[in-house]
């Protein structure tokens, strides 16, 4: 069996043993055990595709095979891997790792991790798949689970906040539709496998149509404005895990998608019309960041900040040069580790002050020392100090997009810019409300610190974002060799 398709084998093997379990224990332990081999399958299949590239393997998809599944229509079960594709399943086993263990003690765990292996299915399913049929199909397969992961399991407004988030990606997901089968028969109905289809034209009468409709479905997912507003009030009412896992990784297929599909597809209309997406998403960047000061629960905090950092990719994405796109690629992985280790720390404050409105606590410091050091480390990284992968993921994406030297990139890039100053204000000013002074509430006095499952699922985040920060080349170069092909087929 290919390696690629282990990814999607185990969380279907981990789904079934969920189903033979019974007791509390069997259910951990298949989960940890699951997610461990993931992990491990992540790491052996970088080391490998490490290795051919090193040997000299020049082929822009790796570990690639194909099953048919539907011939009338060209459909198959088409995988492969770059570079880029390689990070994501990187940065998805860690994220569906920590998860596990933010979810220690979730009520009606079985039922939750049976769907929260279902939406690791489709997110592993999507990043390794390379025919257009499949990657949508995996697509709705990740999106599915995250209205009953929400509607049943999360806080709040939660049936509400379910709902707009199903509606609105289902949207998108129809405007994805109309592109996909537009490119597939745009491009002369033959073939569904991406590869193929970028060494076919597709007219630019039919490009200006369908670029819009796919970077729209796929932006949508990305939280592209003014299409962000589910995605506040999803993170706001999503459990731990699910917010860890939706922030994290779910919101990467957007940019993904972007990348993937949209710009390599149909690069001609990407360079004409790239501009009206590239005004969209400077103001998602600008709009989210100064969203996330005004917030006082600590979740609405992060989901916009999350809306600004994921604009910022979508942003690098349409500068369409080798330097921007790398930083987008780098700011994913970064800010997908930075997020869930940020929701990771809030949902252990709310499991414990039973709050997250930032007016009612103070003082954590004292009371919970290794959860409050956390969190101002993840507050660094999200403010781009130096040796965390915030700064390098941010340098990256402004250095690129620098590089255009027309006033409109420029004064686009430099609005882009001022979103750092507005980061570090609201991140400052959270740190100092929940972390410092006096104590707000009596009953917060004497709360215990993290658990160990808890502190498990802290420091791999840490570790991961200081690995970024301290050896950002390493993973730098792993992208930028795959995207030549696409640089090229933009400067065509």
């Amino acid at each position: 069996m290919n390696i690629l398709s282990l990814f999607v084998v185990v969380p279907v093997v981990m789904i079934i043993a969920l189903f033979l379990s019974k007791e509390m224990k069997q259910i951990r332990t298949v989960m940890v055990a699951g997610a461990s081999i993931l992990v491990l399958l992540a790491t052996i299949l970088t080391v490998q595709f490490l290795q051919l590239r090193a040997a000299g393997a020049d082929a822009e998809m790796l570990f690639v095979s194909s099953t048919v599944w539907y011939a009338p229509l060209h459909i198959a079960y088409t995988v492969g891997v770059d570079g880029i594709s390689v990070a994501m399943l990187c940065l998805s086993a860690i994220i569906v790792f920590t998860g596990v263990f933010s979810s220690w003690n979730m009520n009606m765990a079985k039922e939750y991790f049976l769907w929260y292996c279902l939406l690791s299915v489709g997110v592993f399913g999507f990043f390794i798949s390379i025919d257009l049929f499949t990657m949508f199909l995996f697509y709705e397969v990740a999106l599915i689970p995250m209205y009953l992961l929400i509607g049943l399991w999360g806080t709040g407004r939660k049936e509400y906040s379910a709902m707009k988030l199903t509606l609105m990606l289902m949207g998108g997901s129809a405007f994805l539709m109309i592109g996909i089968i537009g490119i597939y028969y745009a491009s002369g109905h033959t073939t569904m496998n991406l590869l193929d289809i970028a060494q076919l034209h597709i007219p630019l009468e039919y490009q200006r149509w369908f670029f819009p409709a796919t970077f729209l479905g796929f932006g949508v997912l990305g939280a592209l404005f003014p299409f962000h507003t589910w995605s506040p009030d999803g993170h706001a009412s999503a459990p731990t895990a699910v917010s860890m896992l939706h922030a994290g990784v779910l919101m990467k297929l957007g940019g993904y998608g972007c990348f993937r599909v949209a710009i390599y597809l149909m690069p001609e209309a990407a360079n004409e019309l790239g501009w009206i997406f590239l005004i969209l998403t400077g103001i998602s960047v600008v709009y989210g960041a100064f969203s996330a000061v005004v917030q006082t629960d600590l979740k609405y905090i992060n989901a916009y900040s999350s809306v600004s950092h994921c604009g910022l990719v979508l942003f690098a994405i349409l500068m369409m040069n080798q330097t921007a796109m790398t930083g987008a690629i780098m700011q994913m992985l970064s800010h997908g580790l930075m997020t869930a280790l940020f929701f990771a720390l809030i949902g252990l404050i709310y499991g414990r002050t039973h709050t997250r409105d930032i007016r009612k606590m103070g003082g954590l410091m004292k009371i919970m020392p290794f959860a409050s050091v956390c969190y101002v480390i993840a507050g660094l990284a999200s403010l781009g100090l130096p040796g965390l992968s915030g700064f390098v993921a941010e340098m990256t994406i402004f250095v690129g997009s620098f590089q255009h030297a027309d006033l409109f990139h420029r004064v686009l890039t430099i609005t882009a810019c001022c979103s750092i100053v507005i980061t570090a204000v609201y991140i400052l000013r959270t740190v100092g409300k929940i972390l410092y002074g006096p104590v707000q509430d009596e009953h917060h006095i004497g709360l215990p610190d993290a658990q160990w499952y808890e502190k498990v699922s802290v420091v791999c985040l840490i570790i991961a974002i200081a690995f970024i920060g301290m050896y950002p080349f390493g993973v730098s170069d792993i992208i930028s060799n795959s995207l030549d092909p696409i640089i090229a087929k933009l400067t065509y």
